[in-house]
């Protein structure tokens, strides 16, 4: 399954528990539990990872966001610069790490409040 960056960010919203909550509706509860486990194996939420007889991970129980959770969801919060920057990435056709994104994510929000 390929990992998606939209996935991976409403799942940290959702663990943070803010109201309202985020719609994931449009994800597949394989899909939820599968980017649910990548954000444990990550380090940006504590939990749990139930696995099948094959190895694959078959539930997940997320606690808590971890510092470093809070760091990549506080750059990917806002709205206008998560689409900015999901279109810078669209633009250049290529896939992009977490932390590359983070990066990304935190230069926009530096450019938004003037900083250098």
């Amino acid at each position: 399954m390929k990992r998606d960056m939209n996935l991976i960010r409403l799942l940290l919203l959702d663990t943070e528990g803010e109201e309202p909550r985020p719609d994931l509706a449009g994800f597949t509860e394989e899909q939820r539990i599968y980017h649910s486990a990548l954000l444990i194996e990550a380090g940006l939420i504590e939990g749990v990872i139930r696995k099948d007889e094959n190895g694959f991970p078959s539930g997940t129980v997320r606690v808590r966001l971890t510092w470093a959770g809070h760091e990549f969801l506080d750059a990917a919060r806002n709205d206008t610069i998560w689409k900015k920057a999901s279109e810078k990435i669209k633009q250049s056709g290529v896939q992009v790490t977490i932390s590359l994104l983070e990066e990304l994510l935190k230069k926009l929000l530096k450019e938004s409040l003037g900083l250098p």
